[in-house]
């Protein structure tokens, strides 16, 4: 059960660093991104290949967060000419691009195989203490994202943010420019995500297409509209739920006797309640964002 435990909570802290990083650009900026397990994906696979390589654990991080960051700035310029709307759209699709090169690029990323037998992080150390080790990892990692969100929050960027937001001519106004806030916002996202998805390598020691499959963005969006829109406390709250449930259900297979792939579907279509309960009674989520004057 301990090893359970350790292990849920290490993905809950992985997973809370992707989702601060959607609420930034999607709760504060307003910035609708369906693609947005892209990021963690490109930084799962840029550590990854790195690891290959034999790359040390700071270079392949930062080779990681690098690569996130030109697709957050090749996306936002990409938003540039689009509506809203559309741009979410088209985030989609690029995370499907990026997907489908993984998949058929065998040479680089593995194709339908990935790359595995990456070595793992203190694997010297005897069991459980590696796994307590990468957990406090994480922790700290999550907790400097944290950390880091509350003081861009309330920043003048932060408040810059809200505005946009809210009314974009009102941003202009303001002598804010839209597009510089969008591109900061999206790069601001990107790097924590690519982070997760690189730790989330090492963790697993595995790094395949499926990280980038729609279902994990959905994942994503789910953990933040549960905690809250808007909301980086509810978002580790929403995180701790999410998780917990997709941990659980396959415990179904054994309790109920079901196939694994009935297992799966009831995993997500237990997710899918959550949020659907989440919309009908607590639309703005569990714990929602707090409200205050601009200044």
């Amino acid at each position: 059960m301990s090893s359970f435990l350790i292990h849920l909570l290490t993905l809950v802290c992985l997973y809370a660093m992707m989702a601060l990083g959607l609420n930034l650009q999607a709760g504060y900026a307003g910035m609708v991104n369906f693609g947005f397990i892209a990021f963690a994906g490109l930084g799962a696979y840029a550590a990854g290949i790195a690891s290959q390589l034999g790359w040390p654990l700071p270079a392949a991080l930062l080779l990681a967060l690098a690569a996130a960051a030109v697709l957050a700035v090749a996306t936002a310029r990409l938003g540039r000419q689009l509506s809203s709307d559309y741009w979410g759209i088209a985030t989609l699709a690029i995370a499907e691009i990026l997907r489908t090169v993984a998949l058929n690029e065998s040479w680089l990323t593995g194709g339908a195989q990935g790359i595995g037998g990456i070595r793992p992080l203190f694997a010297d150390l005897p069991s459980p203490w590696r796994d307590l080790a990468f957990l406090a990892l994480a922790a700290l990692c999550l907790a400097l994202v944290y950390g880091g969100y509350a003081r861009i929050i309330h920043s003048r960027f932060g408040r810059a943010l809200k505005v946009m937001r809210e009314e974009t001519s009102l941003a202009v106004c303001f002598g804010y420019d839209p597009v510089s806030l969008k591109m900061r916002a999206s790069v601001a996202a990107a790097l924590p995500a690519a982070l997760a998805g690189g730790l989330l390598t090492y963790y697993i020691s595995y790094v395949g297409p499926d990280v980038m499959v729609p279902s994990e963005t959905f994942a994503l969006w789910t953990i933040v509209m549960v905690g809250g829109l808007g909301s980086n406390l509810g978002v580790l709250l929403g995180g701790l739920l999410v998780q917990s449930v997709y941990s659980f259900a396959p415990f179904l297979k054994d309790w109920l006797g079901v196939s694994s792939d009935l297992a799966g579907a009831v995993r997500l279509g237990l997710v899918g309640l959550m949020l659907l309960a989440c919309l009908l009674w607590r639309p703005r989520g569990l714990l929602p964002e707090r409200l205050e004057a601009l200044s």
